[in-house]
């Protein structure tokens, strides 16, 4: 496993974030051949509800259960759930591709498997952010999110000229295409993927699980309905079924959050809303996919509607030409992403995503001043421009939301971040299509009735189709039907050839509707515009550099901190100081104590979280989270068993409302391991001690290693259950590498780094006791300074 292991846990989720993000479009733009093959005419009025369930059915399930199953993936493991998702998802493909009945039954049971395939994609939603957050080092977590989330985005784009190309043989191929990259992926995951985060059991929360999936359902489905027309109306608003579901769904989620904090295990932690980082990002990513799915659908709607049938092209080609054209959006994407992603891992997320969107924001304001029948050259910089601001933002929004949680919430957070991306692609729909009516019925109906007379249609019929809900000729012109044709109907043939010629024309229609087309367009673009510019705001918000709270606490530890002397008699320890830096199963926990004893010196290891939250007044945990040690001591840290020093007074301090920054924890351990060397001397377990030291005379460095099939026995020996050795061994090596390289620079198995290397499966446990507290006498006595590597880097360095 080792080091290819990240790459294999990359490349699994982002197949697997494809097919479910390819499978979300790629119906969008087979509707038109799914309806004729099954014999169903979806504008219909008793047809448009299979329509919209069609198309909404699928994001409708994700956003509501993803949230749940990430929480359980914290639970019960998120690969396990991750793999589940990609045989469930396999399932829901193969049921779609064999329905080869026609008629409502056809239509329902379409539905109903898509929504058995948004259960799956649900689950590979939920858990592949937090997968690959496991995988990744926190320095590489931007560039990895980055190439999981393009492909994700990429996918909503790929999945339409996949569908224009293959619906245009048979429908269920589209479907089918999913199987066998299904069950590769299934099979891939299930034999490479491993557990490798953190694992804590609870309880499900049922009263959270049903209010929040029911009220969230409700409010989806009123916006899919709300859009239809009611009554004399051209949106039904104003139904009472609608508002019912609407205030309905509002007051469950009111519910669900008053449920949320008085549960023991909630679902949805609404607590991490008092995370900055995650507060923010998260609103961020939530009106950049409002922005982002309209986006989508107002510019498929333009090109099939009017720029395409004024080139020339059938509406019958439009479907599959708008993806082509729409091609420059996702080669930004692809652009944008991996190398916003690569250099915020360098210079930091909030720079880029906060011009991210403020680019976005540019690119929905200089589209409204293209014309209807506009030049292809500036539309195509301006989606290709789009796409690189979407993924300049994506990437580090992604990796700032998910490093701003502990490891045992990454879950739960991957869900809620996709939550709330999915449900803002789903709200996209409703307002867009809300705001394009609203400005379509000004002048539509006017612009009908006269240019319908002027060729010749008699007042009557132009009157009856001039008063249609302009939603009719919006869906007609997304399924890329004759817009004209499927309005006049029967009424057509009644016409002189000559006049039936003119207006079913590529581009009688187009022509006759641009203007108030436009109109409504520039409504949905300024609403684009003033989101991405909000989430520009919401996105600088974030914590991008230290609080000033965290800044001043720092100022009081760095007071602790003793001046370095350079003369070795100047700073001689008064008892004696040892650090120690173990590989997992190499028996540091076992040797540490064993040494302080013979000593007369504290054992420190866990005592320094402790002092790290008494000193920032902040909350244990989150001193935990940030602690070298944590992967390894998980176990005795949730069993909240924590041993404290008499010395020092320790009591676990009250938890505050603000969590402390990441470097600031990191630099409050440093001062109070040097605290803790100046008051009591000790032998310092992890956390850099033979870098934060290095500057004392007569301090020790030991490293503990050995091969890992010798430390593996060392560590089942030691009570580690069998089954989990293997993952803790490389979880707990993987992440006490990555701090150190993350934060001082150095590689922990560089030998220069040490005075004394010891191979504890080849030399007994109390040999390698004896030579330590040998050779800590020896330097004591002699009073040697430990010498200064010119090559290590500050121990004062910080991240951002």
């Amino acid at each position: 496993m080792g080091r290819h292991y990240k790459w294999v846990a990359l490349s699994n989720t982002t197949i697997g974030m494809l097919m479910a993000t390819i499978n979300s479009s790629i119906v969008l733009i087979s509707l038109p051949a799914i309806f004729r093959g099954i014999n169903l005419n979806p504008l219909e009025p008793g047809n448009v509800s299979y329509l919209l369930w069609m198309l909404m059915g699928y994001m409708v399930v994700t956003a509501v259960l993803v949230v749940s199953l990430g929480r359980i993936g914290d639970m019960f493991g998120r690969v396990r759930m991750y793999n589940l998702g990609f045989l469930v998802f396999t399932v829901g493909s193969i049921l779609l591709s064999v329905v080869f009945f026609t008629g409502p039954a056809a239509a329902l049971a379409l539905i109903f498997f898509r929504l058995i395939q948004g259960v799956g994609g649900a689950m590979l939603f939920a858990n592949a952010t937090a997968i690959i957050t496991d995988a990744f080092p926190e320095n590489e977590r931007g560039m990895a999110l980055g190439i999981n989330a393009v492909a994700a985005i990429s996918g909503s784009f790929l999945g339409l000229v996949i569908g224009g190309l293959l619906s245009t043989t048979d429908w269920h191929v589209i479907f089918l295409v999913s199987v066998p990259v299904g069950l590769f992926g299934t099979v891939w995951a299930f034999l490479k993927l491993r557990e490798i985060g953190i694992v804590r059991r609870a309880s499900i929360d049922w009263a959270g699980n049903i209010t929040f999936a029911v009220g969230l359902i409700a409010v989806l489905v009123s916006i899919t309905y709300g859009i239809q027309p009611y009554g004399g109306n051209t949106m039904g608003w104003t139904n009472p079924t609608v508002l019912t579901e609407l205030i309905g769904g509002v007051l469950l989620l009111v519910a669900f959050v008053v449920i949320e904090r008085h549960v023991e295990s909630p679902m949805f932690r609404i607590d991490l809303f008092r995370n900055r980082g995650f507060t923010f990002g998260t609103l961020a990513a939530l009106l950049s996919a409002v922005g982002r799915g309209g986006l989508m659908f107002m510019v498929i709607i333009w090109l099939q509607g009017i720029w395409l049938p004024l080139h020339g092209y059938s509406f019958e080609q439009t479907p599959f030409w708008a993806a082509i054209f729409m091609l420059p959006l996702t080669g930004g994407f692809l652009v944008g992403g991996p190398v916003s992603g690569y250099l915020s891992d360098r210079f930091g997320q909030r720079l880029f995503s906060t011009a991210g969107m403020l680019l976005a924001a540019l690119t929905f304001g200089l589209l409204t001043v293209l014309p209807a029948d506009f030049a292809y050259t500036p539309f195509a910089l301006l989606l290709f421009t789009n796409g690189l601001a979407m993924g300049m933002f994506v990437s580090p929004n992604t990796a700032g939301v998910m490093n701003s949680v502990p490891a045992d919430r990454r879950g739960v957070a991957a869900g809620m971040l996709s939550t709330f991306q999915n449900s803002g692609m789903t709200l996209s729909i409703g307002i867009f299509f809300s705001l394009m009516i609203a400005g379509l019925s000004n002048s539509l109906p006017r612009t009908l009735f006269n240019g319908l007379t002027q060729h010749g249609v008699p007042a009557h019929v132009a009157s009856g189709i001039a008063n249609l809900p302009p939603v009719g000729s919006l869906f007609a012109a997304f399924l890329g039907y004759n817009p004209v044709r499927t309005l006049l109907g029967p009424a057509l043939t009644q016409l002189p050839e000559p006049t039936s010629a003119a207006i079913t024309s590529n581009s009688f229609f187009p022509s006759l509707i641009s203007g108030p087309f436009i109109s409504g367009m520039h409504l949905a673009f300024y609403f684009s515009t003033v989101a991405m510019l909000i989430a520009a705001v919401a996105s600088y918000l974030r914590s991008g550099r230290l609080p000033r709270f965290a800044a001043a606490r720092i100022e009081r530890t760095a007071a602790l901190r003793p001046p370095v002397v350079a003369p070795a008699t100047a700073h001689s320890p008064r008892r004696p100081v040892v650090t120690i830096s173990s590989s997992f199963g190499a028996l540091g926990g076992e040797i540490g104590p064993r040494v302080a004893e013979r000593l007369g010196v504290p054992f420190v290891d866990r005592a320094i979280p402790m002092r790290v939250a008494e000193l920032l007044h902040a909350p244990l945990s989150e001193a935990l989270e940030q602690d070298e040690n944590v992967e390894s001591g998980v176990a005795r840290i949730l069993a909240g068993q924590v041993d404290v020093l008499p010395e020092f007074g320790l009591q676990e301090p009250p938890p505050v409302q603000q969590e402390p920054a990441e470097a600031t924890i990191r630099d409050a351990t440093s001062a109070v391991m040097h605290e803790m060397a100046d008051r009591t001397g000790g032998v310092f377990l992890g956390r850099g001690g033979m870098v934060v030291l290095r500057d004392r005379p007569g301090v020790l460095d030991v490293r503990l290693d050995g091969d890992e099939d010798g430390r593996i026995a060392l560590a089942v020996a030691h009570g580690v259950p069998e089954n989990d050795v293997h993952r803790l061994l490389w979880q707990t090596d993987r992440a006490r590498a990555a701090y150190m390289r993350a934060l001082y620079g150095v590689d922990l198995h560089d030998p220069r780094l040490y005075q004394l290397v010891l191979d504890t499966t080849q030399i007994p446990l109390e040999a390698c006791v004896d030579m330590i507290v040998s050779a800590v006498q020896a330097l004591v006595s002699t009073n040697v300074a430990q010498p200064t590597a010119a090559f290590v880097p500050g121990a004062s360095a910080q991240r951002t």
